[in-house]
Formats: C-alpha cells, sequence, structure tokens
C-alpha cells in the first residue's frame, strides 16, 4: 500500500489515474508505467524514443503473441496428457484465435488508454486483440514469465478454457461450410456484389451460394471478414443438418 501511495504522489493526476486503472486490469502492481504507455500507443500517435525508433505497441504485440502462445501451450500440455500434436494445436488456436483476443480485450476496455491520433470509433476490431497482446508483452517486460502466467490464468484460462467446450467450437465458418458441402457432395460459391453503403470506410458485401441458390449474407471491411460472416450465418440456417 504503501508503494502504491509512493507512486501516486510522484506523479501527475493522469499518471495517476492510469496506474490505478492498470492495476484493476492486471490485478497487482505495475513498476515501470512507461512500458505500460508504450503497450497503448498506436503508431498513429507518430512517437519516437532517443534514439528516434518507433514508439508504438506493435513490438510488444509481437512478444505478447509469443507469450500467449507459450503459456497457453503449457496450460494444453498438462491438462490433456491424452493429446497428440495436432490437438494440442487445434485446441491452442480456439484459445487464441483472433476473434477470442478480440473480445478479451473489449472485456477489459483496454481501447479506453489508447493514445492515438484516430478516432476510437474507427478502429476495427483488431485493435482489441492487439491491445490485449500488447499489454502481455508489458507485463513480461515489467514483472517476467510468473506475472504473465498468472495475469492469463486470471484473465484468459480461468474463465474462458474449458476443454469439452474447446472442443466444439469452431475457429472458421466458413473452412467449417466449404468441409460440409464437399462432403455432402454440394456446390458453393462466394460472389462479391455491389455495396453501396455510405460509410467512409470501404465495405465489401458477399452472397454466399449453396446449389446455386443463396443461403446468406455478408457484409464488412474485408472480403475475407464478409465470407466468414456470410458462412457463420449459414451455418446457423443450416445447423442440424451441418451438425
Amino acid at each position: 500500500m504503501k508503494l502504491v501511495q509512493n507512486i501516486l504522489n510522484s506523479r501527475s493526476d493522469n499518471d495517476g489515474n492510469f496506474f490505478l486503472a492498470l492495476k484493476k486490469i492486471l490485478g497487482f502492481t505495475p513498476k515501470d508505467l512507461d512500458t505500460y504507455r508504450k503497450a497503448f500507443t498506436h503508431r498513429s500517435a507518430n512517437k519516437k524514443d532517443s534514439k528516434g525508433n518507433p514508439l508504438n505497441y506493435e513490438r510488444l504485440e509481437f512478444l505478447g503473441d509469443t507469450m500467449l502462445s507459450t503459456i497457453i501451450s503449457y496450460h494444453l500440455f498438462k491438462e490433456v496428457p491424452s493429446g497428440d500434436e495436432g490437438y494440442l494445436t487445434k485446441m491452442r488456436s480456439k484459445v487464441v484465435s483472433r476473434e477470442h483476443l478480440n473480445e478479451l480485450g473489449k472485456d477489459l476496455n483496454l481501447i479506453a488508454h489508447i493514445d492515438s491520433k484516430i478516432s476510437k470509433d474507427s478502429f476495427g476490431e483488431n485493435v482489441h486483440g492487439n491491445l490485449f497482446e500488447a499489454l502481455l508483452g508489458a507485463i513480461y517486460l515489467d514483472r517476467g514469465y510468473k506475472y504473465c502466467e498468472k495475469f492469463v490464468g486470471r484473465r484468459v484460462i480461468e474463465p474462458y478454457v474449458d476443454i469439452e467446450r474447446l472442443e466444439g467450437k469452431i475457429i472458421s465458418y466458413k473452412s467449417y461450410v466449404i468441409e460440409w458441402c464437399q462432403k455432402e457432395k454440394r456446390t458453393f460459391r462466394y460472389e462479391v456484389y455491389e455495396d453501396s453503403g455510405n460509410e467512409a470506410i470501404k465495405h465489401f458485401s458477399v452472397k454466399l451460394f449453396i446449389d446455386g441458390k443463396v443461403v446468406s449474407k455478408g457484409r464488412a471491411t474485408s472480403k475475407k471478414k464478409a465470407e466468414e460472416q456470410a458462412s457463420k450465418r449459414a451455418y446457423y440456417a443450416f445447423q442440424d443438418k451441418m451438425q
């Protein structure tokens, strides 16, 4: 408690607020606030360190991705002694999927602390997962592996890593739909059609045809995301047959 008070007394109000918010997110006391500041700095802020190197969260994101993969791999290795390499790899992919990381970042409201020249409303979904990974990289630099493991255990493994549930979780709806169509000898195709939306950010619209009929549509900021959305809707429309 004395350490926390000393940190608060020695810094500005903004630093004090950031420190308290960070401590709540982490579940332990951070030491090097500058490292955590970097974990929330977007490249649009155009900041550089004393040597002229870019100062943003991208390198920490790389480090955090590695730490998360290692911690989840070890957890699965311990918990599923019968799982072979293919099984463990597939299960890890489900835990560290981009969709799941984005959910984790959103749950912690990490974007509230981002330093950027871009409006928060203009970011895509992936910024949430990027910040989560960068935060994990900052934890490693600040407190080491044990604290990374503690954080991942509390924020990822305990609430989300249920082996039985993960075994049934779909990573890619598009892959699932394609595999089902091939297995059932059904024809399929994805078709991009005109998007008449008025948004400043370009969107793609996709129709999914199965056996020559439109079964679902998707719309997103990339063709890949639109296809995934259309596939997800097709999955739920044909869920009984596909399962």
